[in-house]
């Protein structure tokens, strides 16, 4: 089989192209060039240990508008997670169309999840892989049908232990490289900085209490999200949480406290282990609305309109802009984009 496999300089994705190449497939890799910070270097002297040739991709053009995406929902009081829309829009779609015009059966990525097809259904939904410390189901729920239809996760039965020693053992110059974890096209971390570079000066506000008396001025409501406690930049005697943002206002409301709440609005919702609905309908699920946050049990009100509305049994803290993704038992059932507010 002719696998076309997305080569990013680390360990995870070499090791999927060797292991592939092992198997008797033939294989080429593919680094995306979609930004300044592209590590073209790295790519290649993976590609080079692994013995197998490289294209080189340039999707900057395609990949502006997961940057305007995030700065747009940063001014909106939103907090995104740029990943998951590249996943959808940028890295994944540029692989396929790129081996569907070139002759390649499959793609493949070095992601840790595994794949299923529902035979009755015919639908392809992700479940969570063996190492599920590593588990990036939830980095990959928006993928679309027919891109899963082409999609090998080679790691899906190994942990991220035995990929370093297996790789070490085959002389992957990357084995101990360690794993990125900033935004790939903000290495340095300072995202207001660059919002504010392309949006311009994010004006100051006031800081209000949950009766909405002013406690003091904020900075810019791109320098806050819900939930955060460090960094506030006022002292009020007491722990102080960020539980609403207003952009109209101009607003940053501090609590004592940050409950969370027990029911949140998604929107854009897009289905995979279930067909999506044509009717309101509601299921238990268990839901995670964070790639860091263990899933809690749920009750999801499914609509006809791509928006559903999520009951946890328990108060979860989350901001808006990031991605619910819901689960029955390991399989992705779908997912949306948070909202607080039906509005």
């Amino acid at each position: 089989m002719k696998i076309l496999v997305g080569i990013s300089g680390g360990v995870d994705s070499a090791y999927a192209a060797l292991k592939l190449k092992n198997e008797g497939h033939d294989v080429a890799g593919a680094v995306l060039v979609m930004h300044d910070y592209t590590e073209l270097d790295a790519a290649r002297e993976v590609a080079e240990s692994v013995g197998i040739s490289l294209y080189e991709i340039d999707c900057r053009e395609r990949f502006e508008q997961i940057k305007e995406n995030f700065v747009s929902e940063y001014v909106k009081a939103r907090t995104p997670n740029p990943c998951i829309i590249c996943n959808e829009r940028v890295k994944f779609r540029t692989l396929y169309d790129f081996a569907m015009q070139n002759g390649f059966d499959k793609i493949a990525t070095g992601h840790y999840a595994s794949i299923t097809l529902d035979s009755t259904t015919g639908r392809y939904a992700f479940t969570t892989p063996k190492d599920t410390a590593k588990d990036q189901t939830y980095m990959l729920y928006r993928l679309p049908q027919e891109i899963m239809s082409c999609l090998v996760l080679p790691l899906s039965a190994l942990t991220k232990s035995q990929i370093r020693e297996n790789a070490q053992k085959s002389g992957l110059s990357v084995a101990n490289r360690a794993d990125s974890q900033e935004i790939c096209f903000l290495p340095e971390g300072n995202h207001t900085e660059y919002i504010e570079m392309k949006a311009g000066k994010c004006p100051d506000g006031n800081f209000i209490d949950d009766d909405g008396k002013i406690l003091g001025r904020h900075k810019g409501i791109i320098h806050y999200t819900v939930g955060q406690r460090k960094g506030l930049g006022i002292s009020l005697g007491e722990r102080a949480f960020v539980t609403n943002i207003n952009p109209v206002k101009n607003t940053v409301t501090l609590s004592p406290s940050n409950v969370g709440t027990t029911k949140l609005y998604l929107t854009d919702m897009v289905y995979s282990g279930i067909p999506e609905p044509t009717e309101r309908g509601e299921i238990e699920v268990m839901a995670k609305i964070r790639y860091t946050a263990r899933p809690a049990k749920a009750r999801a009100e499914l609509l006809p309109d791509k928006t559903a509305i999520l009951t946890f049994d328990s108060p979860q803290k989350c901001a808006p802009g990031q991605s619910a993704v819901l689960y029955g038992n390991d399989l992705v059932l779908c997912g949306g984009f948070i909202s607080l507010s039906d509005d």
